[in-house]
């Protein structure tokens, strides 16, 4: 007879190559070598045809520097998006974008150069190119880092020969609708880029502004008798902190409905709003107001005022938008410089007078601040108005103040001959205005957070007409012509689409590089009889560029994009010029969905910056932790708020990230001798703990596929992350230990074990693929897999529920619920005998449980399952009493449960460590214990066939 086994041997310990530590910041790089070197994405693409077409469509950033955070947080969301939709089913292309023409670009080639002007314009539009070039390939090589898949060999750039040919495009198609105007409005003035600015362009920062309260004398007219009710003595006082706009003002605005006084002062008889004397005593100082007399606004309608410094005088006029919120309740009234100045001014016929160049310098009024510009003014004006008897009160006054977007320096309204798309007008032949048609599909669009459709709705239902010229070089030229005879608009649209064939060869800068005459058709004349063109110089508005990618882009079946992704500032952004675009062209919304996402914070709660020297970026966390661990992030947060990133929230994650990988390397560990194509047990086959722990498993995925449906992606990272930690690691995987190390390796039971757990691992996989790209990848190499598997985890689907599940009966799924419970209360006494020295550990245990009346049926049941109970409970042995145990404790958590914990008997198997009387019965083995000498029995015998055999 052969010699006995070396008992050591016999055991099926974990064996894998899967690294307990993942070295991520090392091994991805490698990954992305491979994906890249075996084209992956496109055999993503290439397994997914035929299958339903979903287009996330990727909202373009500036390429001007390194990706910072939140950038990062974007591009890792639209990431998700698309992988969850390819893994669930659909061919899911992503194509990324970048928005390479504005100011962002043409202030760093400045900076560069050294100032503005340097070089000529076409020269300068080369410059800019290549400076977006530059930043597109780190762009490029910073997003793979990420893990993210897409058509990086062939991105649309806003300026692409074709991408620039759209826009020009799209202009024409509004311009020939009959939504696009010429005219004289106050417009967001850069004066230190020299450019107009869309509002979405405008950044609100704090800022200090004098604030000063002003005198208007009282001359005469309007609905009051002078002499009789007022005074002759009498100033109207204005509140303003704008300074340098006084020179400009034009009228004084009353609220019909408010009720303003004529109060005795030591300053003067003065007139303002009843409900602001008091704040304006408090911040002018003065001592004694008693009211003389009181009026309705609307009887100041017509009252002349006399200008504090110049020799012209003004009319009282009637506003809705004055507020009693600050101020004296009367506004100051400048056309040229605001916009509800400039309606004012439109309805009572005054003039909208803005004398100020590019630079804001006056280029009229009086000495003192004629030739200056207009911030340098403030403080001149200030002492004019002193020195003339009208300055009340003068303070500064620290508030939130429109700045540039890109400069941040504070910016000024002035009225310009502007390039304006109309909201209120309908295009030729329809009946809803654009305005109307915009808000009509607002409605049917999905909103994610549903917050999102009444801030749509609100901004495009309350903002004014789109000004969409600029004045700068790098971007798409407004397709304009005029006639060098008399002056007249081109209005042949036939002749101005031939300029867009040009811009599909050479791009816009064959605006720059030919004439008039050699982008229009031959022979094109005025109806003077002119031939001879000038062309427009203004540019169009950057969002209108970034607006137009639908139609560029997205071909086809792929309009309207299934979904579009940005963070909160896309709303008055992307967002919205893409849905004006997209409604003037093609009369319906370029997006089904719009998600959003939050901004990304410190621990402490504040915006990330270089200058608070709390930022943290991508590639850094890349390199410190793995882009896993940034991935696990954004997975794990409630992304549609504002999210914290610290170095503590990556120290937590990664416990949380080698918890969820031990799970899977003990996985791994204990399916290295199976074969699925020889291994695998039917469902009928499997022990009943694996058939429900499948069936669960089975509505986990269930929900995270909905979750996932529905871009709840934090609900699927903890749902996992629970399920790897709780009820694997700590519970099944746990209760598997003694089947899978100690019974024969070819053994039913542990084939059931195995089956369960590489079902569970290839799931669970597959599930957390989108989010763990790298270590999903690194696990599925290592897994078990059968014949008709993909090489790539990224090219499978997510498994089917219901092709998991076993559907194990209800009534029997509820047993092992409650034994789960028993479990826990026992795990705790076991503890608790520890602590008091009864027991070293489990297996040296004995549970004595008996089940009284508040727990109804648990007797039964656990004598029904009594045979399993020592494996549950990873003890060497269970005994159920049916009557009350001496010495027993009350589970605390399961009334009516009662435990004992004592010290097993018999002796200690040498092999499997558990207590049994029966351990010596087998005298070829007389250190094992009775289960040990079956496995060994089994194994001697499988041994001999196997020599047989050969």
């Amino acid at each position: 007879m052969a010699e006995p086994l070396e008992l050591k041997k016999t055991l099926n310990l974990p064996n894998t190559d899967f690294p307990m530590k993942a070295g991520l910041p090392l091994n991805e790089p490698k990954q992305l070598e491979a994906w890249y070197g075996g084209n992956l994405y496109e055999r993503i693409l290439e397994t997914r045809k035929g299958k339903p077409l979903f287009v996330l469509h990727d909202g373009p950033p500036y390429p001007t520097g390194e990706i910072h955070l939140g950038t990062g947080l974007n591009k890792i969301l639209k990431d998700l998006v698309v992988k969850t939709k390819s893994m669930a089913g659909h061919y899911a292309p992503y194509v990324p974008g970048w928005d390479c023409h504005g100011l962002p670009i043409e202030t760093q080639v400045e900076k560069e150069l050294g100032g503005k002007g340097k070089v000529p314009p076409a020269e300068f539009r080369k410059l800019c190119r290549q400076f977006a070039v530059r930043y597109v390939e780190q762009h490029k090589k910073d997003f793979k880092r990420l893990g993210i898949f897409g058509r990086w060999n062939d991105p649309y750039l806003t300026m692409s020969h074709e991408y620039e040919a759209t826009i020009a495009g799209a202009f024409l198609d509004f311009m020939e609708k009959g939504y696009v105007y010429r005219g004289r409005k106050p417009v967001y003035w850069c004066i230190y880029d020299s450019t107009a600015l869309a509002e979405a362009e405008v950044e609100y920062e704090d800022h200090s502004s004098p604030s000063i309260w002003v005198k208007f004398g009282v001359v005469g007219g309007g609905k009051v008798p002078l002499e009789q009710k007022i005074g002759s003595d009498v100033s109207a006082v204005i509140w303003t902190t704008t300074p340098w706009t006084i020179p400009h003002n034009r009228a004084l605005a009353f609220h019909p409905d408010f009720e303003y006084a004529v109060v005795e002062t030591e300053k003067g008889a003065l007139l303002l709003a009843a409900d602001r004397v008091a704040a304006f005593k408090a911040e002018c100082g003065i001592k004694e107001a008693r009211v003389r007399a009181t009026f309705k606004g609307r009887d100041f309608e017509g009252m002349i005022f006399q200008h504090p410094f110049l020799p012209i005088q003004v009319p009282g006029i009637l506003a809705d938008y004055v507020t009693l919120d600050q101020g004296s309740g009367i506004v100051h009234t400048a056309p040229g410089h605001g916009a509800d100045d400039f309606y004012s001014g439109q309805k009572y016929g005054l003039e909208i007078y803005a004398p100020i160049d590019d630079k804001g310098v006056y280029l009229e009024g009086l000495p003192e601040y004629r030739g200056k510009d207009v911030f340098t003014a403030n403080p001149i004006i200030v002492k004019l108005l002193g020195d003339r008897g009208a300055l009340l009160g003068h303070h500064e006054y620290k508030h939130s103040y429109p700045h540039c977007w890109r400069c941040h320096n504070p910016v000024i309204f002035r009225a310009t001959e502007q390039w304006f798309i109309k909201m209120d007008q309908a295009a030729h032949g329809r009946e809803k205005t654009l305005r109307q048609e915009a808000l009509q599909e607002i409605h049917r669009v999905k909103w994610f957070p549903a917050w999102g459709e009444d801030r749509m709705y609100e901004m495009i239902e309350k903002r004014p007409d789109w000004c969409v010229s600029r004045q700068r070089f790098w971007g798409v030229p407004i397709i304009v012509f005029y006639c060098q005879g008399c002056g007249k608009r081109l209005e042949d649209f036939k002749a101005l689409r031939n300029v867009v064939k040009w811009f599909e060869r050479e791009g816009a800068d064959a605006w720059y590089q030919h004439t008039p005459e050699e982008l229009l058709p031959a022979d094109t004349k005025c109806a003077c009889g002119g031939s001879q063109w000038r062309k427009e110089n203004d540019i169009l508005d950057v969002w209108f560029d970034s607006g137009s990618s639908n139609l560029s882009v997205l071909k086809g079946a792929e309009w309207p994009a299934d979904v579009y992704l940005e963070g909160p500032d896309q709303y008055r952004g992307w967002f919205h010029s893409s849905l004006l675009v997209a409604t003037g062209v093609r009369d319906a919304s370029p997006y089904r969905g719009v998600v959003t996402h939050g901004w990304t914070l410190d621990e402490q709660g504040r915006p990330m910056s270089k200058s608070l020297g709390n930022a943290l970026y991508p590639i850094e966390i890349c390199e410190k932790w793995g882009a896993d661990l940034l991935r696990l992030w954004v997975g794990s947060v409630e992304y549609q708020a504002d999210v914290k990133m610290s170095e503590r929230v990556m120290t937590q994650l990664s416990e949380a990230y080698r918890k969820i990988r031990n799970t899977f390397r003990f996985a791994l560990g204990n399916l290295g001798d199976f074969d699925p194509s020889r291994d695998v047990l039917s469902n009928e086959q499997l022990e009943e703990i694996d058939r429900w722990m499948l069936d669960r498993t089975a509505e986990l995925l269930r929900k995270c596929r909905e979750w996932y449906a529905n871009y709840e992606f934090h609900r699927v990272y903890h749902a996992i992350h629970d399920y790897c930690v709780v009820d694997l690691s700590a519970f099944y995987f746990d209760v598997l230990k003694d089947r899978l190390y100690t019974k024969a390796p070819r053994n039913k039971s542990r084939r059931s074990a195995q089956t369960a757990v590489w079902k569970i691992s290839s799931a669970l996989v597959r599930l957390a693929a989108p989010i763990l790209v790298f270590t999903a990848e690194e696990i599925w190499k290592y897994l078990p897999k059968a014949q008709s598997e993909c090489e790539s985890v990224h090219m499978t689907l997510f498994p089917e529920a219901d092709a998991l599940a076993c559907g194990i009966a209800k009534d029997a799924a509820e047993k092992w619920e409650r034994l789960a419970q028993v479990r826990s209360a026992v795990l705790v006494a076991l503890e608790q005998a520890r602590a008091a020295k009864t027991i070293g550990g489990g297996l040296e245990a004995k549970v004595q449980l008996h089940a009284g009346p508040p727990a109804a049926g648990l007797e039964r049941l656990l004598e029904e399952k009594q045979a399993v109970l020592p494996a549950l409970f990873i003890v060497s042995q269970v005994a159920v009493q049916p009557s009350a145990i001496a010495g027993s404790i009350p589970a605390e958590t399961f009334p009516g449960l009662a435990i004992r914990i004592e010290r097993a008997d018999g002796s200690k198997c040498e092999r499997c460590w558990n207590y049994s009387e029966r351990v010596g019965e087998n005298s070829r083995y007389p250190t094992v214990c009775e289960r040990c000498s079956e496995a060994l029995a089994e194994i001697e015998g499988s041994m001999g066939q196997a020599s047989s055999g050969a």
